[in-house]
């Protein structure tokens, strides 16, 4: 897994972000889909790189677990910040040697599959029928880019992988500890 890297966002718009996910042969679940759908999911007009780091809830100094508001705050302290949205679709072209994260492992649900990475933005919607975001994995050697939901209860395992920013990150994406936003995770691993 990557601990940093750096990722141009911006200057494509999301149907041109598609087909380059298409050509990849990135699949997309219906909750990524559903984000792509969204019209309140903007992508930036001009390109940019933004510096991101991949953390675990551990590493953020919660070794027994937290709520993504406490890992928002941590990460806030250490000098990063909400991903863009359009990040995580730039960052799953990009980031292509990811370790298998299905084969071997038990089924997952409320809760990030094993080997899975979570980028976190800012969510569209407090709604729970709105996907919250999305996170990378690759199952039986096949890259995914996959929307998630969140209930306000989660809490996320201490072994949970995050993506934060550190420039490039603008007021909007700066980090809120809203506690009603992505605690439990409601994918179809």
């Amino acid at each position: 897994m990557f601990r940093a890297r750096n990722v141009v966002v911006g200057g494509k718009s999301k149907e041109q972000i598609r087909r380059e996910l298409a050509l990849a042969e990135v699949r997309l679940n219906a909750l990524a889909e559903a984000l792509f759908e969204d019209p309140r999911f903007t992508v930036s007009e001009s390109p940019h790189e933004v510096e991101c780091f991949a953390v675990s809830i551990a590493s953020l100094g919660h070794p027994v677990g937290a709520a993504i508001a406490e890992a928002c705050q941590s990460a806030d302290q250490m000098g990063l910040s909400e991903c863009p949205l359009e990040l995580a679709a730039h960052l799953r072209l990009q980031y292509t040697d990811q370790a298998e994260g299905a084969v071997g492992f038990p089924h997952s649900k409320h809760g990030a599959p094993p080997g899975s990475i979570t980028v976190v933005s800012p969510a569209l919607s407090p709604e729970y029928e709105t996907p919250k975001g999305f996170y990378l994995r690759r199952i039986e050697g096949r890259l995914w880019l996959r929307g998630y939901r969140s209930e306000p209860d989660h809490v996320w395992s201490p072994e949970d992988v995050l993506v934060f920013c550190r420039g490039g990150a603008t007021d909007s994406t700066r980090l809120r500890a809203d506690p009603g936003v992505v605690r439990r995770r409601d994918t179809d691993s």
